[in-house]
C-alpha cells in the first residue's frame, strides 16, 4: 500500500468510492475539479492500480478542512484511514498549516476512535447536519 497525490487517472475509482461509502456522494466532476483547486490537497492509498481509499482536504491561511476520507469496504480495518489521515497531516505541517478540522457522523464510532487515537478533540457540533439520514456532526480539531 502506498500513499500518492491524486491524479486524473484516480478520478473515476474515487468517485465509485463516494457512491459507495456516502448518502451524498460527490460526483466524479466535482472530485476531479479539486485537482485544479490551488487549495485542495488529496491523497490516495494504492493497492497496485487500486484506490483502497482516500483523504480531501481543503486550506485556506493555516488551517485545513478535512473534507473527505474513505475507505473500499474489503480495505477497512487494514489500517489505510489512519495511515492516509496521518499522511494528510504530514504534509500539511509541510505546507504550514497549524490546524485540522473536520466533522464526523456522531454515530460513527469506527471514525471516532480512529480520531481520538490520532488526537483530535471535540470542539463543536452541528446539529442536523447531515441529510441522509439526518444525524449531528461532531466537530474535531488537532493542532501542529
Amino acid at each position: 500500500m502506498k500513499i500518492v497525490l491524486m491524479e486524473e487517472g484516480h478520478v473515476p475509482q474515487i468517485a465509485e468510492l463516494e457512491k459507495l461509502c456516502f448518502s451524498e456522494p460527490w460526483s466524479e466532476k466535482s472530485v476531479a475539479s479539486e485537482l485544479q483547486n490551488p487549495l485542495s490537497l488529496w491523497l490516495v492509498a494504492l493497492d497496485g492500480d487500486v484506490v483502497a481509499g482516500y483523504i480531501g482536504s481543503q486550506t485556506v491561511l493555516d488551517e485545513t478542512d478535512m473534507m473527505n476520507v474513505a475507505v473500499h469496504p474489503d480495505y477497512r480495518r487494514q489500517g489505510v484511514a489512519r495511515m492516509l489521515v496521518g499522511s494528510l497531516m504530514d504534509a500539511l505541517i509541510q505546507r504550514g498549516s497549524h490546524r485540522l478540522t473536520l466533522e464526523v457522523r456522531a454515530s460513527n464510532e469506527p471514525a471516532r476512535s480512529l480520531y481520538e487515537t490520532l488526537g483530535f478533540s471535540q470542539v463543536g457540533l452541528r446539529k442536523n447536519y447531515y441529510r441522509a439520514p439526518r444525524e449531528d456532526a461532531l466537530i474535531l480539531q488537532i493542532g501542529f
